[in-house]
């Protein structure tokens, strides 16, 4: 069911890790042609592509107002409550960021600041293919909100019958979102990236999804709208030493493989005992779970990993970069404080990546692929920019003059240095102006 191996070195251990639903060219091309479609034909492509990739026509693309406040009524209450407390559990970590930075007098009568402003329009993606992912409405919609995005909008899949799963609505209108759009896939992302008469431009794209959405996202950047990051097929590793818990290990692996079946579950341990009883736990476990032809499917790109060294699990961790990190080891917050690849790090036999899924606090949309090598998760900075600002004083101006001066005509951009020079005349009386 899942292959283990033993590794006589990090990089033959990281060798092993290929990751499967990277985007090919066949997913490429069909991507290119759903942007051709929707930038010529509109929303008409929309309906077409949404009938031909997702078997459902919608009538109406964006849901009604009257839609979005039933969605509550037919939903159990106690899903109304966790979904309510996990909103206040991720809105209290991402309120928490830092502030503005203060102005800082760089030469003296030079000040120079930072001022954050919101994205003014943010298209979020939610997937609901295989499962109703309203926890990821969550992540992407309450740090959007903090950060005052004038105009949020969001796409996700249609169900069989049409309509879009109450929970992603609920989850939508706690959020304060009332622009949702039944459409899903690469055409959902091109939508928002081109815009049609009914699904507006966004400025910024931001969620996770199969490889042909994170095509499509690839494309959209190419094509001049901002992305938060590549957020394909989900994937897990875990690094343990003999104090791990075997049936906690199996079921952090477990439950990432069920996300789909390109996802990639991983362990790494020195630990021979340990990666032998996860073997068996996985097989115990798996018999009582719902998605099991999912799950099984996954298992296939996933693997057991024995490494000699202690000092090798970091190693593989890095050379891996996962998106999600779980440490299960004795000295685990030392070895997290080491960390520098990963988009998201759990440490300790008792902090399961489901608790960051849904309601640590902390966000589940994150770089996948080895992208947590240069990109971070998803926060309320995602949807926001910096403006930066000088103001110089004529003293100011007097004092930086010789340097802009010499670096610009070393440069070669004599107009850069008259700007300057005309103003230094004209503050002393010459003929500047």
């Amino acid at each position: 069911m899942i292959q283990w191996y033993r590794c006589g070195s990090a990089r033959e251990a990281a060798a092993l890790l290929q990751r499967s639903g990277e985007p090919g060219s066949a997913c490429q091309e069909t991507v290119a042609r759903v942007f051709q479609e929707v930038g010529a034909r509109g929303d008409a492509a929309l309906r077409d592509l949404s009938e031909a990739f997702d078997s459902v026509r919608p009538r109406e693309i964006r849901v009604s107002r009257a839609e979005m406040e039933a969605a509550a009524a037919r939903l159990p209450e106690p899903v109304r409550r966790a979904v309510l407390e996990a909103s206040r559990t991720i809105e209290r970590f991402h309120r928490s960021r830092s502030g503005r930075t203060p102005a800082v007098e760089t030469a003296p009568g030079v000040t120079c600041w930072k001022r954050t402003v919101p994205l003014e329009r943010a298209g979020l993606y939610v997937p609901g293919g295989t499962a109703p992912l309203f926890s990821s409405v969550l992540m992407l919609a309450v740090p959007a909100r903090i950060a005052g995005c004038r105009q949020i909008s969001l796409c996700t899949p249609p169900g069989p019958d049409g309509g879009v799963n109450p929970a992603i609505l609920y989850a939508a209108g706690i959020s304060g979102i009332q622009d949702v759009y039944r459409i899903g896939g690469a055409q959902a992302i091109a939508a928002m990236c081109l815009g049609t008469e009914t699904v507006p431009k966004a400025d910024k794209l931001f969620g996770p999804g199969n490889r042909y959405v994170t095509a499509a996202k690839i494309a959209a950047f190419s094509r001049g709208t901002a992305i938060d990051m590549p957020a394909g097929p989900s994937e897990v590793m875990v690094i343990a030493d003999e104090t791990a818990v075997p049936s906690f290990v199996a079921a952090d692996l477990l439950s990432q493989a069920e996300h789909d079946r390109e996802s990639q579950a991983v362990l790494v341990t020195t630990a021979p005992a340990v990666l032998e009883q996860t073997r068996r736990e996985l097989a115990k476990q798996i018999s009582s779970l719902g998605r099991r032809d999912i799950i099984e499917c996954a298992l296939r790109n996933s693997m057991l990993i024995l490494v000699p060294e202690r000092a090798d699990l970091l190693r593989v961790s890095d050379l891996y970069a996962p998106e999600h990190l779980i440490i299960c080891t004795h000295d685990a917050p030392r070895l997290a404080e080491q960390v520098r690849h990963a988009g998201s790090v759990f440490i300790g036999n008792y902090s399961p990546e489901a608790a960051g899924d849904y309601c640590s606090g902390t966000n589940h949309t994150l770089p996948t692929g080895g992208y947590a090598r240069s990109f971070s998760g998803l926060s309320v900075d995602s949807f926001c920019k910096d403006i930066t600002f000088q103001q110089l004083s004529p003293r100011g101006l007097a004092g930086l003059a010789r340097t802009i001066d010499t670096m610009a005509n070393a440069e070669g951009l004599t107009a850069h240095a008259r700007a300057v020079s005309i103003r230094m005349e004209y503050s002393t009386g010459g003929t500047g102006l």
